[in-house]
């Protein structure tokens, strides 16, 4: 970098002759130009634009606890906005090159942990209160203590736990795996076969998707939801699939390409019902999973991300990480207000840093064809979970890959990290994986007498979860049950 450039910061005054983009992004001081940051804008939107179509097929396959499901349109249109205003807010404020929408884990929480115990707007209202903390925490500082505080191991054990979870979910919904009364209790298809045009389309289009995906074909997963979709519509108008079998969506071609949005979900949001519909340490216990989800997520994201984008300094710092986290919470908030799940910075946006994104220019342009799409909810209704589940598997197997990062040899991390895995898909639940991680850690440490290897920040959690697992025993003994 030249010495000129290397003296150019946020707060240095304009140079002469530096348009309105130079001052806003620093082009210049980032070595980019317009052309290379548009160009890694729409890369990014490509890469990550099935979440337009994946976060209805997940939120919208769920019932909250009166039995009630939300709108797959109005998901489709709240999912594009909530993704454009945050990314642009992202690019504005932050400056960098990392594009939001709901998170794919943390729409699994809403979805599965939250929903069963309350209604959605309070669900929608912890995600809220989620993103809230998450603020706070980072403008305090207490998100890297409390981040600290938690095992390495058990970091990645939870994000492939998570991802265990959301592949068996896509698994589930798309038929492909179904469950029965009689043993064993999961089985492959019906009756341990395959033998539905709805499974076909899972499939082919989870082999499509991986074979695209492993040759790094630009925008596979999005290819591979669509060509699927495709070859559903062709069935379903040929073979005409009985009622119910491709589950909460029919494919079928809509009436028409564009539709006006549907604005309907927008402030439907209830704060604090939720710790009144299912008690206040399960909702602790379910805010807890979700600002844990969320700002480890983030945080990785944000440093893998900056440092492929070469904008760490020599410290390895993230420059304006303080509003980027900001921002990161506010986005997370705003994703509960339009009931579109907590957003999140998405990896993806490393595909727009390899196309040359540097700066927040690129975003504007990836929160622009968000917003495009806003228009295009009549083709989303069209997607069938078997055509947008392989995705979940695909992200799912990606999630995996962090089991590599666990130190299997020693027993003390070893059991914590096995039961942080196994238990998320086993008893169907996010939050009793990391309560069986965090509670085992705790009290094999306190067995060997290394108490004082347990953080003082770790300790209130566990707590907290050993009253969520004894929860029962305790209403009884206080006569509340």
């Amino acid at each position: 970098m030249s010495e000129t450039n290397a003296a150019t910061t946020d707060d240095s005054p304009p140079a002469g002759g530096r348009g309105p983009l130079e001052r806003l992004f620093d082009l210049t001081g980032r070595g980019t130009t317009v052309s290379r940051e548009l160009r890694g804008g729409v890369t990014t939107f490509f890469a990550m634009a099935y979440i337009i179509l994946l976060n209805p097929i997940i939120l919208g396959g769920a019932k909250d606890v009166t039995g009630a499901t939300l709108s797959i349109p109005q998901l489709t249109t709240m999912t594009a906005l909530s993704a454009a205003i945050a990314t642009v807010i992202m690019g504005l404020v932050g400056n960098a090159p990392l594009a939001l929408a709901a998170g794919l884990g943390i729409n699994a929480v809403v979805a599965f942990q939250a929903a069963p115990v309350m209604t959605w707007p309070q669900a929608m209202g912890l995600v809220v209160i989620e993103g809230a903390v998450i603020v706070v925490l980072a403008l305090t500082g207490i998100r890297e203590r409390i981040m600290n505080s938690i095992p390495l191991a058990l970091k990645h054990a939870i994000a492939v736990g998570i991802g265990l979870f959301i592949a068996l979910v896509g698994l589930y919904d798309a038929g492909f795996v179904t469950s029965s009364a009689t043993s064993p209790p999961l089985s492959l298809g019906t009756g341990g076969q395959l033998e539905t045009w709805p499974a076909l389309v899972f499939g082919l289009t989870l082999l499509l998707m991986i074979i695209l995906y492993v040759r790094r074909v630009p925008g596979a997963i999005l290819i591979s939801i669509i060509v699927g979709t495709i070859g559903a519509v062709i069935i379903q108008e040929s073979e005409a699939v009985k009622e119910g079998g491709w589950g909460v969506v029919t494919p079928s071609m809509p009436d028409s390409l564009f539709a006006m949005p549907d604005f309907g979900l927008f402030g439907e949001f209830d704060l604090f019902g939720g710790f009144a519909e299912a008690g206040i340490i399960t909702a602790l216990v379910v805010l807890f999973t979700l600002v844990l989800s969320g700002f480890f997520d983030a945080m990785g994201t944000i440093l893998g991300v900056s440092d492929e984008a070469g904008l760490l300094n020599e410290k390895g710092e993230v420059p304006k990480l303080g509003r980027i986290l900001s921002v990161d919470g506010v986005s997370a908030a705003f994703g509960g207000v339009t009931s579109s799940s907590a957003n999140t910075v998405f990896v993806e946006s490393a595909a727009g840093v390899g196309e040359g994104a540097r700066t927040g220019l690129a975003n504007i342009a990836t929160g622009a064809l968000f917003a495009v799409t806003l228009f295009l909810t009549p083709l989303a209704a069209t997607v069938p979970a078997q055509a947008a589940a392989p995705a979940l598997v695909v992200v799912g197997a990606l999630m995996m890959t962090q089991v590599a990062k666990v130190n299997w040899d020693d027993l003390e991390i070893t059991i914590p990290a096995f039961l942080t895995i196994v238990l998320m898909p086993f008893t169907f639940s996010i939050t009793i994986g990391i309560g069986g991680g965090m509670v085992s850690y705790a009290l094999i440490k306190l067995a060997r007498g290394k108490l004082r290897e347990v953080s003082i920040w770790l300790w209130p959690v566990v707590a907290l979860f050993l009253v969520f697992f004894l929860i029962h025993p305790i209403e009884q003994w206080l006569g509340v049950r």
